[in-house]
């Protein structure tokens, strides 16, 4: 998850859904990882282009992006969208990065 300190919509994610995400099989397939969006990049999301806004959630396998979610729509386009993206992983990826995005 790349995140801002003043953004609103993180906020909003961080009360609807990040209080339960990694409790859940979302979260353990993909855990959470986050990111200051105006900070240096670690040096492994320095491939991960395009970040612009925030909240912005990239999931990863084995380093690639696999796909994102640009902003936060309200917590049931959240859920959805991030089931699109599960599916496009291999059925046998381990833990992922789903943040960073």
């Amino acid at each position: 998850m790349f995140e801002a300190p003043s953004c609103e919509w993180c906020e909003v994610w961080d009360d609807e859904v990040g209080v339960v995400y990694a409790k859940t099989s979302e979260g353990r397939l993909a855990p959470l990882r986050r990111v200051a969006i105006h900070d240096p990049r670690p040096s492994d999301l320095i491939p991960i282009a395009g970040v612009r806004y925030s909240p912005t959630f990239v999931l990863l396998d084995q380093g690639r992006e696999v796909g994102r979610i640009v902003g936060y729509p309200g917590e049931d386009h959240f859920w959805g969208l991030l089931q699109v993206l599960l599916d496009k992983l291999p059925r046998s990826s381990g833990p992922q990065t789903f943040g960073d995005m």
